[in-house]
């Protein structure tokens, strides 16, 4: 999920929208971007890679609160949710939430999304930069007997890293009874938190939807603890992309359909061909013909650099005869990895672990290797 600072953003700071934690962003010295609309914290005094570092280590702190976040009611939600996405979504366990995608008719990925049952109603987190197409779309297709809540009273925070469970149990100790995607609603600081063991770091972590009125007191509270220190939207995309989690907008978009993603872990059984509930929803014939004939002539793959030399977003890729076969979508310098990683679409035939790609950069060909993701172990909680 994601999408990361607009760099041709030439908006005013003035003009953008701010968290209900942007005070306490720039009291800790952070690096304001603009970003999706808002005024957004991409480093603080630590810099990016101690940041990245520190919540690989013990735990970061993550304004997300920029993320849209809703609410699906009535007793059809379940079932017209998943009319919009290739994903199980009636059958998802309460106390649960699944990553999830919207596509539209050829196939494409318009976001993708976190879809939770609260048991009264489904909770849906979607990207910033989406959020208004993402409302429109639902809206544009909401049946009766169905209603659309948008939340715009709460802040979003993300706790992440090996630490995370002893900093946050010593707030409400029933956060240690959660496993990896459990979602629960919690009382910290006094009041309903929606508590998601999940994140966006491939570390152990949470999610905590807290109202606007708590958000800066929850923050400062967790701040305050030994293990914890603010992480910006820089770390949080070097730590997303070496445990090859996709970024929406640059890994993911609308001409991209989820088979050339490498998302079919995302695409259930009972939604595939043959399945109870096989197809019903937007593109489901191309992309089922996809996963049936695995006819297509791009896949996202991992790459590692054989140099010192990162190797960013828009870089393109050739293979030994000097042919362009792909290009690369993320990049950065890997400070777990130890080297730089990539993700990359390449022609389908040149997929396989092992390739040998070269990446122009700066007019030299950067030999880069096929790699299988994740790039350093992703170490969700499962019990």
């Amino acid at each position: 999920m994601e999408n990361e600072p607009d760099k041709t953003e030439t908006m005013m700071t003035q003009e953008l929208l701010k968290t209900p934690l942007h005070a306490l962003h720039v009291e800790a010295g952070a690096k304001m971007v603009p970003f999706a609309g808002y005024d957004m914290p991409v480093q603080y005094k630590l810099g990016v890679k101690k940041e990245h570092l520190h919540t690989r280590d013990a735990a970061g702190l993550f304004d997300v609160s920029h993320m849209g976040q809703l609410r699906l009611h009535g007793e059809g939600a379940a079932a017209f949710l998943e009319s919009l996405v290739p994903v199980d979504i009636i059958d998802l366990p309460k106390g649960n939430q699944r990553y999830a995608f919207f596509t539209n008719e050829e196939g494409g990925i318009m976001d993708d999304l976190m879809v939770a049952n609260l048991d009264d109603h489904l909770f849906v987190v979607v990207n910033a930069a989406c959020k208004e197409q993402d409302i429109s779309h639902l809206e544009a297709h909401l049946p009766s007997g169905v209603e659309l809540e948008v939340i715009d009273d709460r802040a979003l925070l993300a706790l992440q890293g090996p630490k995370a469970v002893d900093v946050l149990k010593r707030f409400n100790a029933q956060v240690t009874d959660m496993v990896f995607m459990d979602v629960k609603k919690l009382n910290i600081l006094g009041v309903e938190c929606i508590v998601s063991r999940s994140g966006y770091t491939g570390e152990d972590g949470y999610e905590i939807s807290v109202p606007n009125s708590h958000a800066e007191e929850l923050a400062q509270k967790l701040t305050a603890e030994a293990e914890v220190e603010w992480i910006g939207l820089g770390a949080r995309d070097s730590l997303r992309l070496e445990c090859g989690l996709c970024l929406y907008g640059h890994d993911l978009d609308t001409t991209t359909t989820p088979v050339e993603a490498s998302l079919l872990w995302g695409i259930q059984k009972i939604r595939r061909i043959g399945g109870e509930r096989e197809g019903g929803f937007p593109g489901a014939d191309i992309i089922l013909k996809q996963i049936e004939t695995k006819d297509v002539t791009r896949k996202r793959v991992g790459l590692v650099g054989q140099t010192k030399a990162p190797v960013r977003e828009g870089t393109e890729l050739f293979d030994a005869d000097d042919n362009k076969v792909g290009i690369v979508t993320s990049g950065t310098a890997g400070p777990n990895a130890g080297k730089p990683v990539s993700m990359a679409y390449v022609r389908a035939d040149l997929m396989a672990v092992g390739t040998e790609l070269f990446a122009e950069v700066r007019g030299k060909k950067l030999p880069m290797t096929v790699e299988k993701m994740p790039f350093v172990p992703q170490r969700y909680y499962r019990g």
